[in-house]
């Protein structure tokens, strides 16, 4: 019970991810992508620290930094790139690479064996990403396809060693750690690319304190609470649910339709789940 729990709570987490899309074209001003990365990240990760009154030890100080560049700086900002880059299909196709990146990771860092079910299982997810959100429009872009591979590999290092470096802390001080480190890298990179953000209405408001709040502070703390807990590359098949929550979400909300295929596709993204369970249990 205590694994089927836990499995549940990480879960939660990419399919609160899959929300992102339609918050970020629906109540943010667009053009701010690493502004309002930022303002994702960094303050969420200073109320955690604040509200856990934990700084990291100086000599977890380089370790936090490139965890928080691989889970949230990197990892965001190539995902922007590819966003703009290519249709979104392709991107999120490219971004379901993530699971068969963390078993060759785990395998050369952590020392976990490699079972062919389990690549079955995250090749069997890539194709029914492509399913849900492949269109006739897909293109492919040499940077934009980099970009997505990239950014895809940033995450899966992220969920690796954020599995073999545990600092003696608990998960909601360790994401607060992560969160802080990862706005600060980012901060440079905004200030430097955008123009400074138009004021803001209530609306933006309630989509950055969402973003923040639940898709930084309260996801990421279940998803590094659940990476502690649970095999890197079942973990990293939960993450196949965001696309999921995607599309489900522009059907029910935006009205937009949602085909037999992407039907499809959406079984073979949620069996390819429950297999990659199984092999890990």
């Amino acid at each position: 019970m205590t694994r089927s729990r836990d499995l549940l709570l990480t879960a939660l987490a990419p399919a609160i991810w899959g929300s992102t899309y339609i918050v970020t074209t629906e109540a943010l001003p667009d053009g701010y992508p690493l502004t309002l990365a930022v303002l994702r990240a960094l303050p969420a990760g200073l109320l955690l620290v604040a509200l856990t009154r934990s700084l990291p030890p100086r000599r977890w100080l380089g370790r936090i930094f490139l965890l928080g560049g691989f889970n949230f700086a990197v990892f965001w900002s190539l995902l922007f790139v590819a966003a703009y880059r290519l249709p979104g299909g392709v991107a999120a196709t490219l971004g379901a690479m993530q699971p068969l990146m963390v078993l060759g990771l785990a395998r050369a860092a952590l020392g976990t064996g490699v079972r062919p079910v389990a690549v079955l299982a995250a090749g069997a997810g890539v194709l029914g990403v492509a399913l849900l959100v492949l269109g006739p429009s897909a293109a492919l872009d040499p940077v934009g396809i980099a970009a997505g591979l990239g950014g895809a590999l940033s995450m899966a290092a992220g969920t690796v060693f954020s599995r073999k470096w545990q600092p003696p802390v608990s998960a909601l001080t360790f994401t607060g750690w992560q969160l802080s480190a990862g706005g600060l890298l980012l901060l440079p990179a905004a200030l430097l690319a955008e123009p400074a953000l138009p004021p803001l209405e209530a609306g933006h408001i309630a989509g950055l304190t969402w973003l923040g709040l639940i898709g930084a502070a309260l996801t990421y703390w279940l998803w590094f609470r659940g990476v502690a807990r649970i095999e890197p590359a079942a973990v990293s098949m939960l993450g196949l649910m965001s696309p999921v929550t995607a599309v489900v979400l522009g059907w029910i909300w935006l009205g937009q339709s949602l085909s037999p295929l992407q039907t499809i596709g959406a079984g073979v993204v949620l069996a390819s789940v429950w297999l990659g369970q199984v092999v890990a249990r």
